[in-house]
Parts: structure tokens; C-alpha cells; sequence
């Protein structure tokens, strides 16, 4: 079956920085056109809006000179306007070949904003194409609020096609620009054009507001559109635009008869690229390129990908350059566990399997997510444990306070016995051990000597990591270690010191 090729174009760079708070620098323009272009394969770029600032035309002046170098200059875009040659100029100075020329599409803009008759406006746009066209730019037109005007005006949108077509215009595109179509309108309007006008190229244009963008722009694909206009990571104003990533997924798993030349393998890293260039942070959630959508939590959905992948669909990360994870907390069973170990390298007998699952579930319920990297601190606390419990810090208060020694009051259980003390120190642990101290004072028991104290937090780990405590202790001539586990540093080395305890009294 032969499939119908469409059209990619990528706006991140001009629609996509109309997001709120964000501005690229000119050195992130030209990495992420080079990387839209070069590695993610996109047909065309919209890198910018003429005539907005000094940064911005550097900007567009150096990637029109890469492009220029590497055979891109007709894939490079810049929105102009009608504005009696202005942006051409514009244009001109910066080496940009293809302008994005921005006209009314609805009677009401026309009216209302404009204040022009229809014909008016024609004539103005007849003469930016034919100033254009001397200077060699080539011209797209872009029909803003086409999608209002084909609810309530859309005999003007048909004069206005009907002038279109005598003009020397490449394509012609047609925006939702305020996103308030239904996917049967999109698809509708679409179909409707395309069937008065089939020798015109058409784009079609989706914003997000009502969550519809995907699926617009998918329907707009269905009626025939040529091509559709995308964003990285959704971005652009307000809601923003159709994000890339989730439409070339619907695009490649559920419309056979369409295909475009979008290397999904690299959608992940372009994403990443301008989630840091931008300062937006993709959602956890977000299809594809979210930092959750490949991390099954439960552990019956580990256990059912181990047999037979039962929960696997045609949505496999490796197609986006990504890995499978399985999450580690309260809901972890067994199987995430093991998916984990195995991705480690390590493996568990079913007693210690069970005692570390244990030891997960009760830290989920104090830290969301445990990682994969915390897991070799897990495992060497929980498995540390060759004692018998007789020793219980029930309880205690650590207080820091500015100009003020910190203090600690505990509560210690010593097999049926309870115990309560308080003392200061030069820190929290330091003021802890102080109180233990009295406290085996009064049992006539010696404590050793704390000779080294080392805190390790997994690599590449944030503020709410796991810690692992290790503390070296000496007892007359002996020498042995305690291991504390904890996302706080000082409750991770209070544990390890209750482990100390057990062991001198066992």
C-alpha cells in the first residue's frame, strides 16, 4: 500500500517561545535548529517572527548562514508580516529565504482588528507576495483565526482562498489559532478545503486548550490536511501547541497510510534539549518524553511482564531511545524488585528477597520513590542485621537552634526496661550520643569509641535521596562497622548506631 507523505513543521523556535517565561538565547536557536533539522529529520523549522528585536534577528541571521552552508535555507521559516515591505527588508538582512506571511483568516480580526475590507487586505497581500517573489523569498500564508472564521464567516474565508489561488504561494496554513475546534469540526473544515481546493497545499495548525491537539491535528491528517505544524514538549501560548512526540506516535502506530520522515528515536533527546534550554520541565505524566510513561509502580505488572510481557504494548521505549524502569516504593512487589536487581547485576535468595521487599515498602511510606541506585544501601542495611533486637530507640527529639547548643531528648527500650534522657552537644548526633551515653552510664555499660563516620548518598541522587551512614566503631581491641539507612543523614547515623547497641549487648 502506498502511504501518503506529509509534511512536519516545527515551530518550538517562533510559536513554541511564546511560551510565558520563556526566551532562547541565539547559541540555542542554532543547536536546537540544527538538531530539529539534522537528527529529528523535521521537513521545515519556523525559527522566529521578523522584526522583534536585535537578539532576534542574530539569532535567525545565524542559523540562515549555517543553513545556507549545510543545504537548509528552504526549510528555514520566518513569520513576516503586512507591512508594506518591512519584514522583507527584515528578511533580506538576515539571509532567510521562506517567510510565513500572517493575514487575516476570519472577518472578525479582518474587521475588528484591521478595520479593512476584504479587498484591501487582498491587495496589501498581493503586493507583500510580489515584493517577496523580487527578492527571491518564497511565501506561505498563514489564515490566523481560520478556525472562527469557518464557524462564523465562512463565506470570507472562501473569497479569501479563491484570491489565494491566483497568488504564487506555497502553502497555505490553517491555524486553530485560539485551539476551540472539536476533532469533527477539524476534520469537517479541513475536508471541506481540501475538497474545493485538492491542487493547494494546506497545513493545519492545532493549539491545546481544551487537551485537543493531538487528536485535531490527527483528524485534520484524516480530511486530508499536507501537513501539520508541531511543537517540542507541546510548548506555546497558553496551553500551547500539538506536541511532537505524542503526534508522530499516533501518526506511526495508527495511520498506516501516512508517514513522515520524523526519527522518533531522537523525539526523547530533542525533548530534554529544550525542557533545559527553556527552563519549562516536562510533566512526570507527559505521553513519551515524561519521566514516568515507561515506569510500571505495581508489582503485578512487573510480575506480568515477566511472563510473557503481559504488559507490554507497541508503546516499547526503546523506540524513543528510553528504557523500561520499575518503580520502587510502597506499592513494589517482589517482581519490580528483581527487574531491578537484574539491571544491577544482583541477585537475592527468596528469604532476602522478601526481607529487602519489607524494607521498601516501609521506606515508600516515608519517601515516594525509591530508586534503583539506592537499592546496594538497602540491601547491605537490611541484610547487616545478624543480631537479636534487644536494643529500641523508641523515640527522640533533635532540636538546632541559632545562637542556642543543639540538644537531643531520647528514649531508649533495653530489652523490658525504658529510658529517658536529654543532653546538648556540638551537633544533633553529637547531642544524641551524649544522652545515650547517660543512659548506659547509669546501666554500667561502656559505649566504644566512634573512630570514623562516612555518609554516602547513591550516584546522582537529589536532596531527598536515600543516606546511607557507615560508622566505624571500637571496642577495646576490636574493630567493627554499623550500617544506617534513612532519606535524613542524622536519623541514618542513629540507626546505625542502634545497630552499634544490639551488638555490644547480644
Amino acid at each position: 500500500m502506498s502511504k501518503r507523505r506529509i509534511e512536519i513543521m516545527d515551530t518550538t523556535l517562533r510559536d513554541g517561545e511564546q511560551t510565558s517565561t520563556v526566551s532562547f538565547s541565539a547559541s540555542e536557536k542554532l543547536t536546537i535548529a540544527k538538531l530539529l533539522l539534522e537528527e529529528l529529520k523535521v521537513d521545515r523549522i519556523e525559527i522566529a517572527s521578523a522584526r522583534v528585536s536585535e537578539g532576534e534577528f542574530q539569532a535567525v541571521k545565524s542559523i540562515t548562514d549555517w543553513a545556507a552552508e549545510h543545504n537548509y535555507l528552504d526549510k528555514v521559516e520566518v513569520l513576516t508580516f503586512v507591512d508594506k515591505g518591512v519584514s522583507i527588508k527584515w528578511m533580506n538582512e538576515a539571509g532567510a529565504k521562506v517567510q510565513n506571511l500572517l493575514t487575516k483568516g476570519s472577518l472578525n480580526h479582518l474587521t475588528h482588528q484591521l478595520k479593512k475590507t476584504s479587498n484591501q487586505h487582498f491587495k496589501e497581500i498581493s503586493e507583500t507576495i510580489a515584493l517577496a517573489l523580487e527578492h527571491d523569498i518564497i511565501t506561505n500564508v498563514y489564515l490566523e483565526d481560520w478556525s472562527n472564521g469557518m464557524r462564523n464567516s465562512k463565506a470570507y474565508v472562501y473569497e479569501f482562498l479563491d484570491f489565494l489561488k491566483t497568488q504564487d504561494v506555497a502553502r497555505i496554513m490553517l491555524p486553530d489559532t485560539l485551539g476551540v475546534l472539536t476533532p469533527e469540526e477539524s476534520y469537517n473544515f479541513v475536508k471541506e478545503i481540501k475538497e474545493t481546493y485538492p491542487n493547494l497545499h494546506f497545513d493545519f495548525h492545532a493549539h491545546n486548550d481544551y487537551d485537543l491537539g493531538v487528536s485535531n491535528a490527527i483528524e485534520g491528517l484524516k480530511a486530508g490536511a499536507d501537513g501539520l505544524h508541531l511543537t517540542v514538549n507541546g510548548m506555546g501560548e497558553r496551553a500551547g501547541n500539538a506536541p511532537m512526540s505524542s503526534t508522530i506516535a499516533v501518526i506511526n502506530d495508527f495511520m498506516p497510510d501516512i508517514e513522515t520522515g520524523v526519527n522518533e528515536k531522537v523525539l526523547y533527546t530533542v525533548s530534554k534539549l529544550v525542557e533545559n534550554f527553556s527552563g519549562v520541565m516536562i510533566p512526570a505524566n507527559k505521553p513519551i518524553v515524561g519521566a514516568n510513561v515507561f515506569t510500571q509502580t505495581a508489582g503485578i505488572h512487573a510480575d506480568g511482564d515477566n511472563k510473557n510481557n503481559l504488559y507490554f504494548s507497541d508503546l516499547m521505549p526503546e523506540r524513543f531511545g528510553r528504557t523500561r524502569q520499575y518503580a520502587l516504593g510502597k506499592s513494589s512487589g517482589k517482581a519490580n524488585i528483581q527487574k531491578n536487581l537484574q539491571q544491577l547485576g544482583l541477585q537475592l535468595n527468596d528469604e532476602d528477597l522478601k526481607k529487602v521487599t519489607q524494607r521498601i515498602i516501609e521506606l515508600g511510606d516515608k519517601k515516594q520513590v525509591v530508586t534503583k541506585e539506592d537499592l546496594p544501601y538497602i540491601i547491605s542495611d537490611v541484610l547487616d542485621r545478624t543480631y537479636e533486637e534487644k536494643i529500641k530507640v523508641n523515640s527522640y527529639v533533635l532540636t538546632h537552634s541559632k545562637g542556642l547548643k543543639p540538644s537531643t531528648t531520647v528514649s531508649i527500650t533495653i530489652e523490658d526496661e525504658t529510658f529517658e534522657e536529654h543532653a546538648q552537644g556540638d551537633g544533633q548526633y553529637d547531642a544524641f550520643m551524649n544522652a545515650v551515653k547517660m543512659i548506659f552510664k547509669s546501666k554500667k555499660i561502656v559505649l566504644p569509641s566512634l573512630i570514623d563516620y562516612a555518609v554516602r548518598i547513591p550516584p546522582g541522587s537529589n536532596s531527598d535521596a536515600l543516606c546511607e551512614t557507615i560508622i566505624t566503631w571500637k571496642n577495646r581491641d576490636k574493630e567493627f562497622k554499623t550500617r544506617g539507612l534513612d532519606s535524613d543523614q542524622t536519623v541514618s547515623a542513629i540507626k546505625a548506631t542502634e545497630k552499634m547497641l544490639n551488638i555490644i549487648v547480644s
